[in-house]
């Protein structure tokens, strides 16, 4: 896993030499949910700020989520059907596509002396709700890592956005695997009371999301197979 990790490094950090220098460099890295996606663009970012501190003062990589694009619970329940969009969230039309895209396209101008720090927003789960302008980008990041569910969907308004990334990756794991990460992963976040109730959510949310996910997927530059720990330790 470490050299697959590491060829995707130094790729990306051929691409950033060859950029000019009022451009970003912008990945999209999707997958079915308990993929890993998150961990790798955190990892991805966390590489490419390591070599570049080699020579550098500062931080050119970054890593954004897309947990702030989700809809709200009082958007949610404006839904024609509310006690679906409910049981749903998480599913893309719980998302706000077009919001997304607009910061794509924001990020996709070209950087002047006078470019401003760009916001997206961050996910609360607190209170389970996005909160707006969260989560700072800099003009100085030039090196954007986008993770979610639906970044290589051949969906509007989602595949308006991929045309605008310079690179799709995809990480693919079992489904199985995925589902047993999935039920860790909502009973230690509280999401589910026990692991029958994970499950529950797993099987009829997650992957069913899983499935558009894949069955709809856009071509992609890269295809990422998932390591069994869903941290992505190393």
């Amino acid at each position: 896993m470490e050299s697959q990790v590491s060829r995707l490094v130094n790729k990306i950090w051929d691409k950033f030499q060859k950029i000019p220098e009022n451009a970003r460099l912008m990945i999209a890295v999707s997958g079915i949910p308990g993929s890993g996606k998150t961990e790798l663009a955190i990892i991805m970012a966390r590489r490419i700020n390591q070599i570049y501190g080699e020579q550098n003062e500062g931080l050119i990589a970054t890593a954004i989520p897309m947990d702030g694009y989700h809809l709200t619970r009082t958007q949610l329940a404006q839904m024609p059907d509310p006690e679906m969009a409910a049981a749903r969230r998480g599913a893309a039309f719980t998302f706000d596509g077009d919001k997304f895209l607009q910061l794509v396209r924001a990020l996709r101008e070209p950087l002047t002396a006078k470019s401003q720090t760009l916001y997206a927003p961050s996910f609360d789960h607190a209170v389970k709700d996005p909160v707006d302008n969260d989560i700072p980008i800099a003009a100085s990041r030039r090196v954007i890592f986008f993770e979610g569910n639906y970044l290589s969907l051949d969906k509007e308004p989602w595949s308006s956005a991929a045309k605008l990334m310079d690179e799709l990756w995809f990480v693919d794991v079992n489904f199985d695997a995925a589902r047993q990460r999935l039920i860790k992963r909502h009973v230690k976040a509280g999401i589910a009371k026990d692991e029958a109730d994970a499950e529950k959510r797993a099987n009829e949310n997650d992957l069913v999301n899983g499935r558009e996910i894949v069955d709809c997927r856009l071509d992609v530059q890269e295809v990422i197979q998932s390591c069994h720990d869903p941290k992505w330790e190393y």
